[in-house]
């Protein structure tokens, strides 16, 4: 089943030890609350970067929103190995 994308980030990354870079699609979905579990869930994809990412989860929908829509902490924790820029080349953190 396809999940329905609500928002959606195009960001380039650049790898630091090799300087190649290619374009990366964050994509969050509706979130949702998964048959027989405690937590709700809400789909992250990064596109170009991850093949399989694990849903961000949360109390209810609204938290597992928050989880999911906190891309700029993600892309943080990869600054040791990329560099994140916006489409128009500007450093995507200042």
């Amino acid at each position: 089943m396809t999940q329905k994308i609500i928002a959606q980030r195009k960001v380039i990354c650049e790898e630091i030890s090799t300087g190649i870079r290619k374009y990366v699609t964050i994509q969050i979905g509706i979130p949702y609350w998964p048959r027989g579990e405690e937590f709700a869930s809400c789909s992250v994809k990064y596109l170009g970067l991850f093949d399989d990412f694990a849903d961000a989860k949360g109390v209810d929908t609204l938290q597992a929103l928050q989880q999911a829509a906190d891309v700029d902490d993600m892309l943080r924790r990869l600054s040791h190995k990329y560099r994140f820029f916006w489409e128009s080349g500007d450093p995507y953190f200042d």
